[in-house]
């Protein structure tokens, strides 16, 4: 059954195909030896675009061995060289020396063996058996699994760094793999996805790029999406390897932590109540019946010490502030009823609403503004 939304987003394919191609190669590993010809049969490929977030992909599922990685890169000086310098960049620029450094999908251990040369503490996670086993005899910890969800506790988790190569484009659910990676991490942790650029193929119309085993076609702004819906911030994304290669490096989102929020309301709290002590039993009015200052006056419980609320829209005039029940009404009432003091809590307008109260009425009114930093006496 073909796949009718976006595996990354949720949104639906636009309507037809991009591209359909027949009789394609059914796999691009574990080709078929000479007794197997027979058997072997092309299969049709259909190229779709989410309309949610852009993200091309095909509508199949995915080729039997997409959880293993199987490369060819050990045959390549060259790129075992790009590789080096690459690591030993990322751990020098990320203070990684000593500390802990996951690869999902790590194959026989061709960037493990180097990464571990760099002087981290390497570890890989791997579906194959026979590459495992591989791994581990070269000296390399390497330990069998695959990510299925969120909730996969990996061993030795949890880990400052990880990388990713050449991998995610093979899986259904990058939501499921990229989320469970968040999830064994240190809070700060970074780390490094590649996939192939399509950004290239695009420009380069290489058509032959299509396949099976690749589900998923990145460009730069959809592979930031799907990393940014996993809770991932990209701090830098680029073009490498010839631009065959689109290279992020992310960072493990963090919680925000807003305690001073409480801290600060706390101080202008003491603020405000220290200005109403110089008027008291006088009149106090605010004027400012927008969402601050509704928020103000609920959580410095300013209910009871405040005579009125003024506000120049004429749709708010007549009504209560919500929670506090202090009414709001016109600046008229600032000839009729004049109170000794005014708090304006009117945001940008602020400034224009003392010109107006210096200008139109009693000029001995007291007036402070509420700021971002405190209140301002004028």
């Amino acid at each position: 059954m073909s796949v009718k939304n976006c595996r990354v987003c949720g949104n639906r394919f636009f309507q037809g195909a991009l591209l359909q191609y027949k009789n394609m190669p059914k796999v691009a590993q574990f080709l078929p030896e000479k007794g197997k010809l027979k058997s072997d049969k092309g299969v049709n490929l259909r190229v779709y675009q989410c309309s949610g977030c852009g993200l091309v992909q095909l509508d199949s599922g995915p080729v039997p061995y997409y959880k293993e990685v199987i490369r060819a890169v050990g045959f390549s000086r060259e790129m075992m060289n790009f590789r080096q310098k690459q690591f030993a960049s990322l751990i020098d620029k990320f203070s990684l020396k000593g500390k802990k450094v996951i690869e999902i999908g790590c194959g026989c251990g061709e960037y493990l063996s180097i990464m571990q040369e760099c002087g981290v503490q390497a570890y890989g996670l791997e579906y194959s058996r026979l590459s495992v086993a591989r791994c581990i005899k070269n000296g390399l910890k390497a330990s069998r699994g695959f990510i299925r969800g969120s909730t996969e506790k990996l061993k030795y988790a949890p880990f400052d760094a990880f990388y990713i190569l050449s991998f995610l484009e093979h899986l259904p659910d990058p939501n499921s793999v990229l989320r469970g990676i968040f999830n064994n991490l240190r809070d700060g942790a970074v780390g490094l996805v590649e996939v192939p650029n399509f950004d290239m193929i695009l420009r380069n119309k290489i058509f032959s790029e299509f396949m099976t085993d690749h589900l998923f076609y990145f460009t730069k702004e959809t592979l930031a999406t799907a990393l940014r819906l996993n809770g991932f911030r990209v701090i830098e994304c680029n073009q490498v390897w010839r631009d065959y290669i689109i290279s992020a490096v992310v960072k493990k989102g963090e919680r925000l932590d807003l305690a001073d929020f409480y801290k600060y309301q706390v101080k202008l709290k003491n603020e405000v109540e220290g200005y109403l002590r110089r008027f008291k039993n006088k009149k106090v009015a605010i004027w400012g019946a927008g969402h601050q200052a509704l928020a103000v006056i609920a959580l410095l419980n300013l209910s009871g010490k405040i005579q009125y609320v003024i506000d120049s829209a004429p749709f708010k005039q007549g009504k209560f502030t919500p929670a506090t029940h202090i009414p709001i009404v016109a600046p008229d009432i600032l000839k009729l009823e004049p109170p000794d003091a005014v708090i304006i809590m009117a945001a940008g307008y602020s400034n224009e609403v003392a010109r107006i109260i210096r200008k139109k009425f009693d000029g001995s009114i007291d007036i402070a503004i509420f700021r971002d930093y405190g209140l301002e006496i004028i």
